[in-house]
């Protein structure tokens, strides 16, 4: 086989200073951790460069994987060779024959790392442009704006010739910045808050709240299909989702408050029970798919007054998004499908005609202090329902003693 391995090159982890080795191996650890079903696959890993041996593997497969590993900046299917001139020519030739069947234009790029080598990377890339286009009628030589560039990378122990370059995820490694908790909606902005909270390495639970009988099974099913989308990123492929019966103090909600201050009371006690669930699974911030004025809800003054429950962070990191580019990332990571289906959730149910956009602090605690709230947060987090989504497989509810560790 030509290509025997692919390179791999990190994104901005590698500017971490004394913190750098930590996210290199988290990312290694992660990149295992995606391609363990791929038992052949060999690592070798020189700190700057991360190649996997393919020893036979399928490399679409093995890319395919890669694709889900933030902390990359690209991956490249390689070919190596000794480093000597004339081996270097040679394995050029068929990487060309190999890639190009039709007339395209070209160049050939040389990073000469090891210094020892007897010519400039300037003289090799001329060498090697010459030896392939002797040998390759549907080369045409073009240096400014090439169709394939033909990267000859010169190290000490070996030269690699690579043309292919896939663009990684980037970002950090999941894992490396702590836990949050990701308010889920169903809708399409969370999902997408998801997808970028973990791009900066955080890990993520999910906290989903369901109003039966108004909000119906398929809604809880959306919920675990949106998921299942983002654990595939996730450490171990796994998300859990935290359950919320919301349905008693949401109803006594709209019994004792006016209505046009029914979402903002709601969006209060959610972020309440967040804080509560947060705290007891070592998470140390709250995320949402909040859109700066987007809805009634999202508006500045209604987001200072919901937050005013809470001391723990608020990251919303769709925040200043418009809602095109929302979907358009929604489409590529296909959690856009999912959240348009027709099913209601409590944030959808009992939606008031004229909801306040500039609410009051003052009011919203006058109201609040019409009904015993407290108790009825405390009955929601009594029957909490735990369920682990594992990508690739069924959601498992976790074991009532698992449940009573947590809480």
């Amino acid at each position: 086989m030509l290509y025997d391995r692919i390179l791999v090159k990190y994104g901005e982890l590698t500017l971490k200073g004394k913190n750098k080795a930590s996210f290199i191996n988290q990312t290694i650890r992660t990149i295992k951790e995606k391609c363990k079903k791929f038992e052949k696959l060999e690592y070798i890993n020189n700190f700057e460069r991360f190649y996997i041996i393919l020893n036979g593997e399928d490399y679409e497969k093995v890319t395919e994987a890669l694709n889900n590993v933030f902390g990359l900046h690209s991956y490249s299917l390689t070919a190596k060779c000794e480093s000597n001139l004339e081996a270097i020519k040679d394995l050029a030739k068929k990487v060309v024959e190999t890639e190009i069947k039709v007339k395209t234009t070209f160049k050939v790029e040389t990073n000469r790392v090891d210094k020892n080598f007897p010519m400039t990377s300037l003289e090799v890339s001329k060498v090697v442009a010459s030896h392939v286009l002797k040998n390759s009628p549907h080369l045409i030589v073009n240096v400014r704006n090439p169709e394939i560039t033909l990267k000859v990378e010169i190290r000490s122990n070996g030269t690699y010739i690579m043309t292919k370059e896939i663009i990684g995820l980037g970002g950090l490694p999941v894992g490396m910045d702590g836990k949050g908790i990701l308010m889920l909606s169903g809708g399409i902005d969370s999902p997408v808050a998801g997808f970028f909270i973990q791009k900066r390495g955080v890990s993520i639970d999910m906290l989903h709240f369901s109003s039966p009988p108004y909000t119906s099974d398929r809604s809880k099913q959306k919920v675990f299909d949106l998921t299942e989308k983002l654990a595939k990123y996730a450490p171990k492929n796994r998300i859990r989702v935290f359950n919320i019966p919301f349905t008693k103090l949401q109803k006594a909600i709209y019994d004792n408050c006016p209505e046009s201050y029914n979402i903002t009371i709601m969006r209060r006690m959610m972020y309440r029970i967040a804080e509560k669930v947060a705290k007891k699974n070592k998470a140390v911030i709250i995320i949402n798919g909040e859109n700066v004025g987007q809805v009634a809800s999202q508006t500045l003054q209604s987001m200072y007054v919901i937050n005013n429950v809470t001391s723990m962070p608020i990251i919303r990191p769709v925040a200043t998004m418009d809602k095109i580019e929302i979907i358009k990332i929604a489409k590529k990571i296909e959690t856009y499908d999912i959240s348009i289906r027709p099913y209601e959730d409590c944030c959808t149910i009992f939606v008031p005609k004229h909801p306040v956009t500039k609410p009051e602090l003052d009011k919203c605690i006058e109201y609040e202090n019409n009904f015993d709230y407290e108790a009825y947060i405390t009955e929601c987090i009594e029957n909490i329902e735990v369920i682990d989504v594992n990508a690739g497989n069924p959601p498992k509810i976790v074991s009532s003693s698992d449940i009573g560790s947590l809480f």
